[in-house]
């Protein structure tokens, strides 16, 4: 059997985030959070924003959505308004009200920036900035519209958005003035209800007074309205690329970042795998997982994710052995594998290795759960090539004198030995022309 050859993992060309922590707790409890998440249709779910961020950002535990002033295309857009549109329709109200309330709730807010030297640069268009750019808060001296772009930094203030490596191009927001949060909160008021739905004219906030109204909507964060860069095409950059007839057929179409309110406001969460759920209860024990109100033990969670996944503890003990070599191992599935291991993270690295998790004795023998013919490990093989991994076979060894009752507890992973395989596609012309050079 030949050694294997380490290959450095591939750097991802665009790296936007920079690296916190490998997991969510700090050195000798410092800084420790407990976070929450429930069992919801058999998947693991995370709603608290704080418990969002503390997972993802250190050890990048789950996936979810970004909502930290999302770019989507025009078409998406207009997608949610229609879905806006018919919420409205639903609710009893006739097609002149809906089309104005959409109107005046969707219409293009400006992002005044400022340079450098502090003073406002002039413009209407919104700047393209990086997908990861935060924005705090925005105002228009043109139009009234004020808003809390970002509702994780509203009470931080103006804050200066950053991307890694390029700090320059991080533009600051402006807050705006008393009479801009008053207009926009009379607008609001119009327009929206968080107890009578997403957009509906009730006028329930007609009897709070403006100033009251102003100072919920900068403190809370359910009530401030989320915000997006929706890209649309610029009318007037259409030029030719040429002077001929024949190349002005050939328009180039620019676009531009208009910032709107979302009409139609689609929940965060953040879905956990369970292997990773797993891991953060009872390797880390920074997180407490709830069945209703009920919060379920770690005997009780091995259990019930046995159940829902019968092959889940050979996954778990891989995860977890890679885990604690440093690699952030991911569901391997749309590669059809078990997992994927990346190195630091998913942004920073494409993933080096693609693996197979079996269980199998001493011997090497045992009820495979995905056996595999020649014709199979070749197809899998060649895939995995193709996307620029290597294939791995994790085998975990299982003393034969180990029973059924000490594998119903997670303590079992004591006595299990590791032995990984890495696959290699052996090429005839590449051996030749290696052994023509000796």
């Amino acid at each position: 059997m030949a050694e294997a050859v380490f290959h450095p993992p591939r750097r991802k060309r665009r790296v936007f985030e920079t690296y916190d922590a490998p997991f969510p707790v700090g050195v000798g409890g410092k800084d420790f959070r407990m976070c929450r998440a429930e069992i919801i249709n058999n998947n693991v779910i995370v709603r608290n924003p704080e418990d969002i961020e503390q997972l993802y950002n250190k050890g990048y535990f789950g996936k979810g959505a970004n909502k930290n002033m999302p770019i989507i295309t025009s078409k998406k857009y207009q997608r949610r308004v229609q879905w806006a549109k018919s919420i409205l329709q639903e609710q009893g109200f006739d097609d002149g009200s809906v089309t104005r309330i959409l109107e005046n709730y969707t219409k293009p807010l400006e992002l005044p920036l400022l340079k450098e030297d502090g003073t406002e640069p002039t413009g209407n268009s919104c700047n393209r900035m990086g997908p990861n750019t935060e924005l705090s808060r925005q105002s228009s001296t043109d139009t009234g519209n004020v808003g809390a772009l970002s509702a994780e930094n509203e009470n931080a203030g103006c804050k200066q958005a950053r991307l890694e490596g390029d700090p320059a191009c991080a533009p600051v927001a402006i807050c705006g003035s008393k009479e801009q949060q008053q207009r926009d909160s009379k607008e609001r008021a119009e327009a929206s209800c968080q107890e009578h739905g997403f957009l509906v004219c009730c006028g329930c906030e007609a009897k709070k007074s403006v100033e009251q109204q102003s100072c919920e909507t900068i403190e809370s964060k359910e009530c401030a309205p989320e915000y997006v860069l929706v890209e649309e095409e610029d009318e007037g950059s259409l030029h030719p690329e040429g002077d001929s007839a024949h190349e002005q057929e050939n328009l180039v179409k620019k676009e531009k970042l208009v910032c709107r309110r979302n009409p139609f406001s689609i929940s965060e969460y953040l879905q956990l795998s369970l292997e990773e759920a797993f891991f953060l209860v009872y390797a880390l024990g920074c997180l407490s997982i709830y069945y209703g109100e009920e919060p379920l033990t770690i005997l009780k969670l091995w259990e019930v994710f046995s159940e829902v996944k019968p092959n889940f503890k050979t996954t778990y003990m891989a995860y977890h052995y890679f885990r604690s070599k440093g690699w952030v191992p991911k569901v391997g599935l749309k590669y059809g594998t078990d997992l994927l291991l990346y190195r630091k993270g998913p942004p920073f690295y494409h993933a080096s290795y693609s693996v197979l998790a079996e269980l199998v004795d001493d011997s090497f023998e045992g009820s495979l759960r995905r056996p595999l013919s020649w014709k199979s490990l070749s197809g899998l093989n060649r895939t995995t090539a193709n996307a620029s991994k290597e294939l791995m076979l994790c085998y975990l060894i299982r003393p034969s004198d180990m029973t059924e009752k000490e594998m119903s507890t997670p303590e079992c992973m004591k006595r299990i030995k590791v032995q990984e395989l890495i696959v290699s596609r052996w090429v005839s012309s590449r051996e030749r022309s290696e052994q023509d050079e000796f």
